[in-house]
């Protein structure tokens, strides 16, 4: 099935993913999703919902998670993104090691928003409680787990810090 495209607009942007910087010219209500994806080969992001339920297209941008199926082209001029993609460009980052030793994932489908909303909470807060871990992945649903492994896979990564 194809797109419908609502708007052809295009607009140039400049923003940087992952710490470096981007110039792109593009429509301007295409979805970041979109651009991480097909302009840019980041596939870490999943396409799910489409419609900010899921959370499977998780990113942080400007230090904030958000649903990248929600956010426009026109919203991302001067903005830092960070997807799934930057945390492993050393190896695996501390949250998916986590993740793979405690069962934190099955299909794998959720897990890179899931990583992402991890990776922001314990940016702001090193040692969050049971509630505020809950509250940070709230918006970000497994159909796999059952979420005893996502929370296993959080506290051992608050237990390394």
């Amino acid at each position: 099935m194809e797109k419908v495209k609502v708007n052809s607009q295009r607009i140039n942007i400049s923003f940087t993913v992952n710490g470096e910087q981007q110039q792109l010219q593009v429509e301007a209500t295409k979805r970041l999703v979109d651009i991480l994806r097909e302009d840019l080969s980041l596939t870490g992001a999943k396409i799910s919902c489409e419609i900010g339920r899921c959370g499977a297209c998780s990113v942080e941008v400007d230090g904030e998670l958000v649903n990248s199926c929600l956010m426009r082209a026109y919203q991302l001029n001067g903005k830092s993104v960070y997807t799934v993609e930057s945390l492993s460009e050393n190896g695996l980052h501390d949250i998916q090691k986590a993740f793979l030793e405690e069962g934190g994932f099955q299909c794998g489908y959720c897990t890179p928003g899931m990583i992402m909303a991890v990776k922001t909470l314990l940016e702001k807060n090193k040692k969050p409680t049971d509630e505020e871990i809950l509250d940070a992945l709230s918006g970000n649903i497994c159909r796999c787990t059952g979420y005893a492994g996502i929370i296993r896979s959080v506290k051992k990564v608050i237990q390394a810090i």
